[in-house]
This record gives C-alpha cells, sequence and structure tokens, in this order.
C-alpha cells in the first residue's frame, strides 16, 4: 500500500472528462409553462399522484412492489454493486492460511541426483502450517482504474434502475388512461344508444301514423346496429389495456379485473424548467454518462498493460514431518520475495486493447449526445402536443355544443314534419362523433402529459418520494 501510495502520481490512465454538448438556453414553446428548480440529488418523485386519480396510485404502488422487470433490475444492481466490492478488493493484500497433513512413500527408483548416492524408498509424514500473502503495487493505475470503472458501472446500473421505474410507472399511466378514455368513450355510446332507441320509437310511431315511411325506420335501425357494433370493438380493446395492466403489476391476467368508471381527466400542471435540467433529471442520461466513465476507466486498465506488474508474497510457516515437532525452531519456514512481469514482445496485443478501449469511449460519448438530442426531441413533442391537445379540445366542446343544438333543431323539424328523416340521421351521427372525438381528445392529453413527465425525468416536488 504505501508503494502504491508513493507512485499514485504514475497512473497512466486518462482523467475523465465529461464531454460537452450544445444546448438551447429556452424550449420554443413558452407559455403557459413555469419555470421549475430541479436538483440532482432529489429524488424522481411520486409524479403519478399528480394525477390525483386513487386508482393510478394504487396500480403505480402495486406495480412497483411486484413487477419482475423491476425486480430483475433491482437483482443488476446488487450484482454490479458487489462487482465495486470485488474490484477494491484489489487495493489491498491478499492473506491465507495453508494447512498440510500428509503421509507419502518416495520412490527408490527416481530419477537419481548423484551417481554416488543411490536412492532409497522413503515413508514418511509431512504436517505444514504456512501464513503467506500477495500484493500487486499498482503503480500504473490498473487496480484503481478497475475500481474507478466498476463504480461508474455501478452508478450506470442505479441509473438505468431509476430509469426502469420511471418507464414502468409511465406504461402503467398509458394503459390506464387508455382504458378511462374507453370508458368514457363507451359512455357516449351508451348515451347515444338510448337516443336513437328514442328516435327509434319515434319513427315507429310516425310510420304507424302515416307521417312517415318504412325506410325512416330502417335507416334508424342502421345507425342503431352499427353502434352497437362498436361497443363490441370498444369492449376488446378495453380488455387489452386490463390485460396489459395485469401485466404490469404483477398480477395473472385472468385474476385482474379493473371496473369501469368515468373519471374526470385533468392534466397537472408540469414545471418544466430548462433545457440544461434534463440532463439532471433524466435517468437515461445519467445512465449514458456514467458508460462513459466506466468506458474511459477501461483505457487505463488497457494501457497500465504496457508497463511493468510488481507482486510481493511474503510467507512464513512451520514444516515437519513429526506432529509434535511442528512449531519448532528447527520447523520454522519463511520467504520474502517480489516477482516482476515486463511484456516484452506479444504482437500488438496490447496496442489493439488499448485501442479497442478507446474506440469503446469514443461510442459512450456518442451514444450520450445521442440521448440528450432524444431528451431534447421528446420534451419538445410532449409540450407541443400538450398546447395542440389544449386546443383541440376547447373546439371540440364547442363541436359537441354546436351539434346538440342542430340535432335539437332537427328532431323539431321532422316531428313538425318540415324536414326529412335524413337531416336527422345526420344530426345523430354528427353528435356521436363530436363526443367521441372529445373523449379520445381528452385521453390523448392525459397520455401527452405522462410522456412529457417521463420526458422531463419525473416529477421533482421535494415532498414526493418514490418507493422503494
Amino acid at each position: 500500500m504505501v508503494a502504491a501510495s508513493l507512485f499514485s502520481g504514475c497512473a497512466v490512465g486518462p482523467a475523465y472528462v465529461k464531454p460537452a454538448v450544445d444546448m438551447p438556453v429556452s424550449w420554443s414553446t413558452q407559455a403557459p409553462w413555469r419555470v421549475a428548480q430541479p436538483a440532482d440529488a432529489e429524488t424522481k418523485g411520486s409524479w403519478w399522484t399528480l394525477f390525483e386519480d386513487a386508482d393510478l396510485t394504487a396500480l403505480a404502488t402495486k406495480a412497483l412492489q411486484a413487477n419482475q422487470t423491476l425486480a430483475a433490475a433491482q437483482g443488476r444492481l446488487a450484482q454490479s454493486r458487489a462487482l465495486v466490492a470485488t474490484s477494491a478488493a484489489g487495493m489491498f493484500p491478499q492473506v491465507s492460511l495453508g494447512s498440510k497433513v500428509q503421509e507419502l512413500r518416495i520412490s527408490a527408483n527416481r530419477p537419481l541426483t548423484n551417481y554416488n548416492a543411490p536412492n532409497w524408498s522413503t515413508l514418511q509424514n509431512d504436517y505444514s502450517l504456512v501464513l503467506s500473502a500477495s500484493y500487486e503495487a499498482d503503480l500504473w493505475g490498473r487496480v484503481q482504474s478497475q475500481v474507478d470503472g466498476a463504480t461508474a458501472s455501478a452508478e450506470q446500473t442505479a441509473a438505468d434502475l431509476e430509469n426502469t421505474r420511471l418507464v414502468l410507472v409511465a406504461d402503467v399511466a398509458v394503459n390506464y388512461f387508455n382504458l378511462r378514455a374507453l370508458d368514457i368513450e363507451l359512455d357516449v355510446l351508451a348515451r347515444s344508444i338510448d337516443l336513437q332507441k328514442s328516435s327509434l320509437a319515434l319513427a315507429q310511431h310516425r310510420r304507424h301514423s302515416g307521417n312517415a315511411s318504412g325506410l325512416d325506420v330502417a335507416q334508424q335501425q342502421a345507425l342503431l346496429d352499427t353502434t352497437l357494433t362498436q361497443i363490441d370493438i370498444l369492449q376488446r380493446q378495453r380488455a387489452q389495456f386490463e390485460h396489459a395492466l395485469a401485466t404490469l403489476t404483477g398480477t395473472p391476467a385472468p385474476q385482474f379485473q379493473l371496473p369501469a368508471r368515468v373519471v374526470t381527466m385533468t392534466p397537472p400542471a408540469v414545471p418544466i424548467g430548462i433545457p440544461s435540467d434534463v440532463l439532471e433529471r433524466r435517468p437515461d442520461v445519467a445512465s449514458a454518462e456514467r458508460a462513459m466513465a466506466a468506458a474511459n476507466a477501461q483505457i487505463g486498465v488497457a494501457k497500465a498493460a504496457f508497463y511493468p506488474s510488481f507482486i510481493f508474497g511474503p510467507s512464513f510457516g512451520n514444516d515437519s514431518r513429526r506432529i509434535n515437532t511442528l512449531f519448532d525452531q528447527s520447523s520454522v519456514l519463511w520467504s520474502l520475495g517480489v516477482s516482476a512481469t515486463q511484456v516484452l514482445f506479444d504482437g500488438g496485443r496490447i496496442n489493439a486493447n488499448v485501442n479497442f478501449s478507446r474506440a469503446g469511449y469514443d461510442i459512450t460519448v456518442a451514444n450520450y449526445r445521442r440521448t440528450v438530442l432524444t431528451a431534447m426531441q421528446e420534451v419538445e413533442d410532449g409540450l407541443s402536443s400538450v398546447s395542440a391537445l389544449d386546443r383541440a379540445i376547447t373546439q371540440a366542446q364547442r363541436a359537441i355544443d354546436s351539434n346538440r343544438k342542430v340535432m335539437e333543431i332537427a328532431r323539431v323539424r321532422y316531428e313538425g314534419g318540415v324536414s326529412n328523416y335524413q337531416d336527422m340521421l345526420t344530426a345523430q351521427q354528427s353528435q356521436l362523433n363530436s363526443e367521441r372525438l372529445a373523449a379520445q381528445l381528452t385521453g390523448q392529453r392525459q397520455l401527452a402529459s405522462v410522456f412529457l413527465i417521463k420526458a422531463l425525468g419525473g416529477d421533482w416536488t421535494p415532498a414526493a418520494k418514490a418507493p422503494r
């Protein structure tokens, strides 16, 4: 250890410097977003609670406890931390205690060491007890580079675990809001079916009274049958989202059921901060940065092979052919020495390993910059999606109000015999389409909020703590 500390300045590996990336000073979309104050030390937060939906919170909690993908990620983190301890052990001497008890017979026909001294067959016992140590002086920083690389890899795995949590809950939220959007749409269809049945009864009544033809009844029946068909289609889609939630929460699909419920889906206010905050918040960006540090450390490990290695190997013990004299002074044995190894020729293998490590580092740099660019894209996509969907939902609600007025006017005109039944059918279909579109847009708006929060790396509200 003393020798290593004396030569600590001889480390041949390159110092790790985080590469710079071009970051915009602001997002292209500004209002109505508010600036956040994120901190890298904060947990990613229980961001799903911002939606204030008890069912979503329960599903997210269950997924974090029972999801098998997350369990595997936690296992990988435990492995990587164990590898750090394994690498760090190389900084210390390895001490071992060995013992031997044996009875052996020496052959009389073994090769002679002297022609004037014949061999004899000998039967004897051998008792030994030896304490030995081995220590490699880390003069060139090879062991330290291994420790640095293992530490960075463990930190990368920890970031991957955080990313797995983020993606997992985002998947839960996406499937949940898709399911709830279908619940709203199914409710729209159910109300439309009631309206269409009422209209069918009206058409049948007018036909019986001689004020309408059989065509009016047939057209209304066809519209009703088409709407009833949509119920089965949406129920099938809902079942698929329900099955996905079962798997995400670690539950067999046949044992999972989420009752239908029409909820008011209101997206939370999302603090976006400035673009550079994403580098601190997103766990995938942190993972890519730690991968660079690990790859940089491997360059030091590879370059250290150019230089000689020094291993100290003292030993002390006792050896005797009789057990009662094993600890006598004359039975003591010891050794003290150092071995040095220097590669003189290897056909370019070490140089090739260094080039391989440098190329690996260049790959991680490219991956890091690609990850940052992807993060910027996803945030911008989220911002533009949320803004556009906000406007679309407002317009869709206006269309619903307008279609209701048209429907009422068409019904009154038909009952009064002023217009034909086709006007009423068109009004019913338009009203149904506008309400279904509004339900779909509401669900998409919730999904856009989930994607935006995911793109920003989660919630950084200090009061919100992610389950661990």
